[in-house]
């Protein structure tokens, strides 16, 4: 069982694992949370279902989908941004995790209309929101402006 301090330790590991432009290393954080390497890594993955490295490689993915949808930037210009050294290592795990080529991402992307594109960049929850507050009004005006209501105001 892991300790209260020890599961701090490692959500905020976690935490600076997703950020991007970090440039922490796995022996940095497990000496930060007190632990050998082996033993951080063991544990996170134990508490999070994935490796470290795992987490920095999606965090840099999720990140090159948001500049190749969003930037006019080469896909080489988005693989460097996003802290992979190699362009032929990026389109590798770019294709194995989102199932199709930077490139191919990009084009799809940018050949959705404008209404579907805000949806796809969207979370999944705010067009059904919008949807039922549109549909549904949440206060129905029974009496026309000026009129008086029932309780006289």
């Amino acid at each position: 069982m892991l300790s209260q301090s020890l599961l701090v330790k490692l959500s905020r590991a976690h935490a600076e694992l997703q950020d991007v432009d970090g440039h922490l290393t796995v022996e940095s954080l497990a000496e930060t949370s007190r632990l050998s390497r082996s033993q951080f890594i063991l544990r996170y993955r134990a508490v999070f279902g994935v490796t470290p490295h795992q987490t920095r490689i999606r965090a840099r993915l999720e990140r090159a989908k948001w500049l190749l949808a969003t930037s006019d930037l080469t896909v080489t210009e988005v693989c460097m941004a996003v802290g992979f050294s190699s362009l032929g290592s990026f389109s590798h795990q770019f294709r194995i995790r989102c199932g199709e080529s930077p490139q191919r991402f990009r084009n799809r992307v940018t050949a959705l209309t404008e209404s579907a594109y805000a949806l796809q960049l969207t979370p999944h929850c705010l067009p059904l929101m919008a949807a039922a507050w549109a549909t549904t009004p949440y206060f129905s005006r029974s009496v026309e402006s000026g009129e008086k209501l029932e309780s006289g105001r």
